[in-house]
């Protein structure tokens, strides 16, 4: 039965049509939002998959591009794989929905939303986040909702929720913000130097939106939610445990993951598993779910250790970074490299620069973006865990990651006009134990400023973890969490930025959601981590950007020409600035507002093609002296080429002061002349003068 549900949403209106289509998914939602239509659905197989410990969830979020009244480009003119935006919103999504599901649900979940028509001033995303939320909360999956997301923007200093285009074009912050009825459970923030304070402020400015909507939800659940289906649970049985204690003992079990050294610690747990398999060979049931049984075993002592014992696995204490290192300049022919080490995490970042024509371009349905100069790119390579597996190219962590250091640098590079180049970072992996995302800033942070870019101040990222107990003012708050910590904890929550303020964070959630108290002391364990790091560890590596970029990179010189110009330097077809190119082996770029570019290694040959720009957009008076070569020899005088596509002539009368019979007796093709401007005849043709040049 079609049901249809509206409420007022930062001044637009939200409706949610229930029935309408999509009847066969478990949950379906028809979104509307102001002009934007979303389709979001969960669907569940009816089985659980076999052979595997984890629970397999999927979350598409589809754009397509006849929802902005565009027909995608290409051969096949269809839209192809999944664009940056939509990984990053399928990811979004994934987070505060993935804890709220059972632990030992093993069935198939996909979320799927569908983009079918966007406005600009209310977002496809939010309305997807929110979309699958309510799919999922009145289908008959098994979910502990709803929840629901909000974003805050910063304008002029005060908050906006949801964001318009025109606000989010001028908006200091763009924060998301997940929460239940109860906790925050998921953020996500790109911003301009936030302080703490504010961005603390913002977050629960959100959540507090996030529960007027959720008591939305509720109302649309008690309508049309159906009961929730029973499932067969994948939980390691009590017996089992029992059984494995006495095999290893706890005690025996903490010596075994007690060590800074990851390796030691996997060699261990081989050891450990070994005896286990040979324990329970005759017993296939147990050994089907023996790796998910270790798995809790680990989990329990390592939590057990640190929450009641205040004992981290390698021995430091609970606010104790591992041990830092910086350094720059290790690759020698790249335009500036850069390498952070945070104990057994280690990330190599490389800077390359190039003209700005080489930014990507972009194909999405923002409008209002439609390429970027600035692209940081992560891999993550399998022998920096010691594991070896076939490089695929990138997946949704590495693109993730990537994006994450990318939002925490932006807000600190020079503007265009600053410095106009387009500019690539890349991580390279070296070695992974915990938070490689948050080294890889401040990887690239060197990198940068080794390379000449001259970054307006350093930015540093560090991660928290946190280990709960039953009652929610029972936790501990982990200060640079490595990857035991991540696994067997209940969050990772990233934070990077300058010493005034924070340019990103990323929350992970393994639990039902967090207190105010908890994030509190999150953000601000980060901010004295974040300051050793940059005081202590990488400005007396690097300061300050260096001064020029280096010999290898290309030199970029810009200056500014009138716009009613640009058709004279490019010429018909490109004929004009393909010649200056020609001519001297560099690269330009124009803008429509007249900024022209200037690139290339020699700087004689970028003289020499700006000297051309120069003459062709300059309007030649009366009296002004030009040098170009001879191109033509007519009876009447000869032409003279200033620049590509400028010419000039100069009658026979005005070659030379003695009498000249024939112009070749004085003049020959390729001779370079200097000529004076005779300013415009009855005609309005511009002649020069030789003889006359003082």
């Amino acid at each position: 039965m079609f049901k249809s549900f509206s409420m007022e949403l930062a001044g637009r209106t939200l409706t949610v049509d229930v029935g309408r289509v999509a009847a066969q998914a478990n949950g379906a939602v028809f979104m509307h939002y102001g002009d934007t239509v979303v389709l979001s659905t969960a669907t569940a197989s009816v089985k659980p998959r076999e052979g595997i410990d984890f629970f397999p969830l999927s979350v598409e979020y589809e754009e397509k591009l006849y929802s902005v009244g565009r027909i995608p480009g290409g051969f096949n003119k269809r839209e192809g794989k999944a664009s940056e935006n939509s990984v990053l919103t399928s990811r979004v999504i994934d987070r505060p929905m993935r804890p709220l599901f059972p632990h030992d649900y093993r069935n198939d979940v996909t979320l799927d939303n569908l983009v079918m028509s966007v406005d600009p001033d209310c977002s496809p995303e939010l309305t997807a986040m929110l979309g699958s939320a309510i799919a999922t909360s009145i289908s008959d999956i098994p979910f502990d909702g709803p929840c629901s997301t909000t974003i805050v923007g910063l304008v002029d200093g005060e908050f906006v929720i949801n964001p318009n285009a025109a606000q989010r074009a001028v908006s200091d912050l763009v924060l998301t913000v997940a929460s239940t009825a109860d906790k925050v459970v998921m953020i996500e923030a790109s911003a301009n130097e936030v302080t703490e304070d504010k961005m603390i402020e913002a977050i629960f400015a959100a959540d507090d939106m996030n529960k007027k909507v959720i008591t939305f939800i509720n109302t649309i659940v008690a309508e049309c939610g159906k009961e929730k289906h029973t499932y067969t649970s994948c939980a390691v049985p009590a017996e089992l445990f029992a059984k494995m204690k006495e095999i290893v003992t706890p005690a025996e079990m903490e010596v075994a993951v007690f060590s800074d050294e990851k390796q030691v610690r996997e060699n261990n747990i081989r050891e450990i598993t070994k005896k286990f398999e040979e324990a329970f060979a005759d017993n296939k049931e147990w050994l089907e779910v023996l790796d998910e049984a270790i798995y809790q075993y680990q989990k329990k002592t390592v939590r057990k250790m640190i929450l009641k014992d205040h004992k981290r696995p390698d021995g430091r204490a609970i606010t104790e970074m591992r041990a830092l290192s910086a350094e720059i300049d290790l690759l020698p022919r790249v335009h500036g490299s850069g390498m952070f080490t945070r104990g057994q995490t280690q990330i190599l970042a490389i800077a390359t620069l190039a003209p700005l024509s080489e930014a990507q371009r972009i194909d999405g349905l923002d409008s209002a973006e439609t390429s970027k100069r600035y692209m940081h790119h992560y891999n993550f390579p399998s022998y920096s865990v010691g594991e070896t597996r076939p490089s695929r190219g990138p997946g949704r962590r590495e693109i993730g990651h990537g994006a994450l250091s990318e939002k925490a640098l932006m807000p600190v590079l020079p503007s265009t006009e600053e410095f106009p180049y387009a500019i690539r970072t890349v991580s390279e992996t070296m070695e992974s134990n915990g938070s490689t995302s948050q080294a890889s800033i401040c990887a690239c942070t060197l990198a940068l400023m080794a390379a000449g870019v001259p970054i307006k101040k350093p930015v540093a990222g560090i991660s928290t973890g946190l280990v709960t107990g039953d009652t929610d003012d029972d936790y501990i708050v982990l200060t640079d969490i490595q990857g035991l910590e991540d696994f067997f904890g209940d969050m990772d929550f990233k934070v990077a930025g300058t010493h005034d303020g924070i340019t990103a964070i990323q929350l992970d959630m393994k639990i039902h959601g967090l207190t105010r108290p908890i994030i509190e002391e999150a953000i601000r364990k980060t901010k004295l981590a974040r300051e050793i790091i940059l005081t202590d560890v990488m400005e007396p590596v690097i300061a300050v950007a260096r001064a020029e970029v280096g010999k290898y990179a290309p030199k970029i010189i810009q200056i500014k020409i009138d716009p009613a110009k640009i058709g004279e330097v490019v010429g018909q077809r490109g004929k004009t600035i393909n010649a200056i190119i020609e001519a001297t082996g560099v690269k330009i770029d124009i803008t429509d507002d007249g900024a022209v570019s200037v690139c290339g290694v020699d700087q004689e040959s970028m003289d020499k093609a700006l000297g051309y720009i120069k003459t062709i957009t300059t309007d030649l008076l009366e009296g002004m002296e030009i040098e170009g070569n001879v191109i033509s020899i007519k009876e009447f005088g000869a032409f003279i080429e200033f620049a590509p596509g400028k010419e000039g002539m100069v009658h026979i009368s005005k070659i030379s002061k003695d009498r000249v019979e024939h112009v070749e007796d004085v003049l020959s093709i390729g001779q370079h002349v200097r000529c004076v401007c005779l300013g415009k005849d009855k005609m309005g043709r511009t002649s020069y003068s030789i003889k006359d040049v003082k």
